[in-house]
């Protein structure tokens, strides 16, 4: 029982020796040294040794051969790892060396890119200044060659076109300094030669007097001749009625021969023909100093120097005609003054015709009120004067037209089209003294906020105030009533808003490039400045003191103005989307052959969507309720959106069924089916607040319902419910239906041709395609009865 006892207990010494660290093996071979068994022990711990002796070498002897395989593999593959570490230095050499030749010639490349770069930044430069150089040579040979007027048109050519689009050149700079020195020195000249003419004219005015009067006299004895001849025929036909038969030597009888009529003879006075005045003297001077003063029209001092000598004149005369008796009468002063008064509207209206500047019309007008002023208080009638004032309004409005027109381009042109920061409660001030803009919800956001609209928005109604004060300074002292100043206000503010402004907008909503943020932001500016449109009316009404209600009041057109200008970027912003569309799905790549779908959706979709996602997270800044067009928040958003989604979802189809693509394998349809659940996905979403329920995925339900149809297999219903109101496929068109079928069987046809090996194979795509050979035949008979 002892021995029994210690055997257990020696084996489970060994094993907790077996299975025991090292560091506490001492206390269990310590309980075995206490014992008195320890040979016993040693016996069996050398029969356990010999044991695992025995059992490593089995294991050694079983994957010996193994082991020498392997180092025999090992030492082979050294060999093969040395030459492929030589090869791999190689290539490494080669390859660094390539590199130092391709950077090299990429370095190259470079230097080529630039100098290319600024060869052609220098070749536009010079595109642009060589016609202001070229504009400027013709003008100094023509200054040589004393062409003035031409030179004239040169320099006017030189100044309004060439040198803005040259650019801020010193010698552009030079240029414009020298052109009024230019214009000066051309008048000089033709005055200068017009003074010649006249002296010259002075001097020889006696000869030609004379060469005049012996025209005249030459032209006399002509009718003379003339006259006898007539006189000489008339008679022999008289004596030839009366005395016919008898034989008169009628030369001798005749007393009115030629000789004795003392007229010269035709040929001996075309042999002497005298000059006329119109040949000895050169009128050039007189009509080139004519066209010269016709172009540089008078300054203002001119005018007033006019002006001045006629009311001189005049006051002499009216002095004359009340201090002293007989010497002028009343009807003589008249008759003088309606003369005086013809040349001078005549003249007015043929120079100012000329003006472009509003600033000199302007100060004209003043100046025309003061001379009609002054000759009224004599006693003279001035009434043409106004009405030709009248008349000029209508070609101030023109040049007003023209000047805002640039000053809006410059406004659009400049504008960043983003939100107005306000950093301040004095920027916020200083803006909404430029616009009327009240926001009490913005009023509770603390500085710095953002106003809704872009800079353009207060510049632009600046512009229409300055506008309507241009128009007011031309109405005063004009002898016209409160309401006919405001219906000319009225009527030319309408002429800037639905002429001058409307284009600038639409030129700024079609120009190329431009953004959907751009777009958005000009929709939210116009609203803006259509609802300030009622101030425009209010401040019209303050400066002319005539309350906007009055009957027969012009109203501004400013709303329909900016109603057009909006509806225009919304549909640049639906024609922008899908042409942005369009250019992803040039990105699609379907492999129409392929066996199986993939589970994710394409690339090109996936990143479509991710660019439809970021595009309307934009239209959160579109205003919904505060204007009349969008009764419910966000409407453009909403119409935008589905827009895009219909467009996409009629381009898809296109893609699907155009008629490059022949042949459309099940796998290709599934990929696409993937493709379109994304879309719905994007639809379902919600991308833009507002819609009701799935209505965007309505957008989607002609895909849907075909593609279901198709993977589902559910012919069956489709032919049995086609034409009832609650058919299943009832947006599935026959005609598609059929030319998706025949595509999916050119590519079974082609797909059981390459399984030809397999008999199994051959037997289920026989059966497959005598099913859609039946379902074609169907689908034919179907369009053949809908169309008969």
């Amino acid at each position: 029982m002892a021995s029994a006892e210690t055997a257990a207990e020696h084996e489970r010494i060994l094993r907790e020796i077996e299975s025991t660290d090292t560091n506490c093996i001492g206390p269990t071979l310590r309980s075995v040294y206490d014992g008195q068994e320890h040979g016993l022990f040693m016996e069996k711990l050398e029969g356990r040794i010999r044991n695992h002796d025995r059992e490593i070498e089995k294991m050694c002897n079983h994957h010996f051969q193994g082991f020498v395989d392997s180092i025999t593999e090992l030492l082979k593959v050294r060999g093969e790892a040395q030459k492929l570490k030589g090869q791999v230095t190689e290539t490494n050499q080669k390859l660094q060396n390539d590199g130092k030749e391709l950077l090299t010639s990429m370095d190259e490349l470079r230097q080529c890119r630039l100098q290319q770069r600024n060869i052609a930044t220098t070749i536009d430069k010079l595109t642009h200044c060589l016609p202001v150089l070229e504009m400027y040579s013709k003008l100094q040979e023509q200054m040589r060659a004393k062409r003035y007027y031409p030179a004239l048109r040169t320099l006017e050519q030189l100044e309004e076109s060439c040198l803005p689009q040259a650019g801020s050149y010193r010698f552009c700079t030079i240029m414009a300094e020298n052109i009024p020195r230019l214009r000066t020195q051309i008048r000089d000249v033709s005055m200068s030669d017009l003074k010649d003419f006249l002296e010259s004219i002075r001097k020889h005015s006696d000869k030609i007097g004379e060469t005049a009067m012996k025209q005249a006299q030459v032209q006399i004895a002509r009718d003379n001749a003339v006259t006898s001849q007539q006189r000489s025929a008339s008679g022999r036909r008289i004596r030839k009625e009366v005395c016919s038969g008898t034989e008169v030597d009628r030369n001798k009888s005749n007393p009115f021969t030629e000789q004795d009529s003392g007229i010269l003879d035709v040929e001996d006075a075309e042999q002497d023909e005298i000059p006329g005045a119109q040949d000895l003297v050169d009128f050039s001077p007189v009509y080139r100093c004519l066209h010269i003063y016709t172009v540089l029209h008078e300054t203002l001092d001119g005018y007033r120097r006019y002006f001045n000598q006629i009311v001189g004149f005049f006051v002499v005369e009216d002095h004359i005609l009340h201090t002293t008796q007989g010497l002028v009468n009343r009807a003589y002063v008249e008759e003088l003054w309606e003369l005086a008064l013809s040349k001078t509207i005549a003249a007015l209206r043929t120079h100012s015709s000329y003006c472009t500047d509003p600033d000199l019309i302007l100060d004209l007008k003043n100046l025309i009120v003061l001379f009609a002023d002054t000759l009224q208080r004599y006693g003279f009638p001035v009434n043409q004067l106004f009405d030709m004032l009248l008349e000029m309004r209508d070609q101030y409005g023109e040049i007003l037209l023209k000047k805002w027109n640039q000053s809006f381009r410059q406004i659009l042109d400049q504008d960043n089209y983003s939100p107005i920061p306000v950093a301040s409660p004095e920027e916020y001030q200083r803006i909404a003294g430029q616009f009327p803009f009240q926001d009490p919800e913005l009023d509770k956001i603390p500085f710095p906020k953002k106003l809704p609209f872009s800079e353009f928005v207060p510049k632009v109604y600046s512009q229409l105030k300055e506008f309507i004060y241009a128009c007011l300074k031309y109405s005063e002292d004009l002898h016209l009533s409160s309401t006919e100043i405001d219906d000319m206000i009225r009527k030319s503010t309408n002429l800037l808003l639905t002429r001058t402004l409307s284009h600038c907008l639409q030129y700024a909503i079609k120009k190329k490039n431009v953004g959907l943020a751009e777009l958005v932001q000009i929709i939210i500016n116009t609203t803006h400045l259509e609802q300030s449109c009622h101030y425009l009316e209010e401040f019209i009404s303050n400066i002319t003191n005539v309350p906007p209600d009055t009957i027969n009041a012009t109203k501004l057109y400013g709303t329909s103005t900016f109603k057009d200008a909006r509806h225009a970027a919304e549909e640049e912003i639906y024609t922008n989307l899908n042409q942005k569309i369009d250019q992803f799905l040039q990105l699609a790549d379907y492999d129409w052959t392929a066996t199986q779908g993939g589970g994710q959706a394409s690339d090109y979709l996936s990143d479509l969507i991710a660019f439809l996602c970021s595009t309307f997270a934009v239209f959160t800044h579109l205003p919904g309720n505060a204007i009349e067009h969008a009764m419910l928040p966000g409407k453009v958003a909403q119409t935008a959106c589905m827009s895009a989604c219909k467009h996409l979802s009629t381009s898809l189809l296109q893609l699907l069924l155009e008629a490059d693509v022949r042949q459309v394998s099940m796998g290709a349809l599934q990929q696409f089916n993937v493709d379109v659940k994304e879309c719905e996905r994007f639809a379902r979403a919600g991308p833009v607040p507002g819609f009701q329920g799935d209505t965007l995925l309505l957008a989607f339900i002609d895909l849907r319902q075909l593609l279901d149809l198709f993977t589902q297999w559910d012919w069956s219903t489709y032919l049995a419910d086609y034409g009832r109101p609650t058919c299943k496929y009832l947006r599935v068109n026959p005609h598609t239906a059929l030319a998706l079928l025949e595509k999916i069987s050119r590519s079974m046809k082609d797909t059981s041709r390459k399984n030809n090996m397999f008999a199994q194979f051959r037997k289920n795509d026989r059966d497959k395609q005598k099913l859609i050979d039946t379902v074609v035949k169907q689908l034919k008979n179907l369009i053949a009865t809908n169309q008969a």
